[in-house]
């Protein structure tokens, strides 16, 4: 499938931004799952392009007001491309990606309470690894965390959101990597897009999160699982990021200095090519 991607987050304040720094995970990778055609990444400074500790594609930018200069109130990051995606579920790392044991251990977002243990050990056998089993812990979560916008925060833990019982696709995730972890599994989450006609009407949706499971530690092989949308990674879906947690791979994260209140827009919209379009866009 031929997606055509744009994502903007507009920011407004209401007082003068004196400094500002951000890390960016917005630029997709080359994998057996995806090819990317084009992309780019603006911000209102200078990028730096690295490559982060998981191995994602980032850019930093930094921007300080000067003494005499304009004051600054508002500012946009946008990213936009084409990638080429394929339904390739089973990925396998890079010589320079972190060592497996990094996605064994809990964190402030993915550690398992004894609710979250006792559901990783109705689905899952320790050192067995197979999928209906991971399907299986996956529709459990699902049912157990209902899809509900709003009703969690960046920063809600995977125990809150069951506690709770419900949360968004990045809650999903949580869950699922904590009950995968406390059965001794390695697994990571995966930050990137969804393309569906429900996306386009709920561009919330468009954003996505999901999470990888080390199927063979020797040749570190992963399988990568859609939670929210009850299945394998497909054509749908392009990856932007991977990590221990959400806090380590966001698309964009940063601080900030003055600025007063801070508003926030996101705005994602995403399209596919049909047959003839994917021609003449053809580098």
């Amino acid at each position: 499938m031929r997606l055509s991607i744009q994502h903007e987050t507009h920011y407004e304040y209401s007082a003068p931004l004196q400094y500002a720094m951000q890390q960016l995970c917005l630029t997709p990778q080359n994998s057996e799952h995806q090819t990317v055609l084009h992309w780019s990444v603006v911000a209102p400074g200078p990028l730096f392009a690295q490559r982060d500790g998981w191995g994602n594609a980032a850019h930093s930018w930094s921007m300080a007001r000067q003494k005499h200069g304009r004051h600054v109130y508002r500012g946009s990051v946008r990213a936009a491309g084409r990638v080429q995606t394929r339904p390739a579920p089973l990925l396998a790392d890079g010589a320079n990606d972190p060592p497996m044991a990094l996605y064994l251990r809990p964190t402030a977002l993915t550690a398992a309470d004894g609710a979250i243990a006792e559901l990783a050990r109705c689905h899952l056998r320790a050192g067995r690894i197979e999928l209906p089993p991971l399907l299986a812990l996956a529709a459990a979560v699902r049912e157990r965390v209902r899809y509900r916008s709003g009703a969690t925060r960046v920063d809600t833990a995977a125990h809150e959101a069951f506690a709770l019982g419900e949360g968004v696709c990045q809650d999903h995730a949580h869950v699922f990597i904590a009950a995968c972890r406390a059965a001794g599994l390695a697994a990571r989450y995966v930050s990137g897009y969804f393309h569906s006609a429900s996306s386009i009407d709920s561009p919330e949706l468009s954003s996505h999160a999901w999470a990888d499971v080390c199927v063979d530690p020797h040749e570190r092989r992963w399988l990568s699982v859609d939670i929210t949308h009850d299945g394998l990674m497909d054509e749908r879906h392009v990856r932007l990021a991977v990590g221990p947690d959400y806090a380590a791979c966001a698309p964009v994260r940063g601080v900030r200095e003055g600025g007063g209140d801070e508003t926030m827009r996101v705005r994602v919209q995403i399209s596919a090519a049909d047959d003839r379009e994917a021609a003449l866009l053809e580098p």
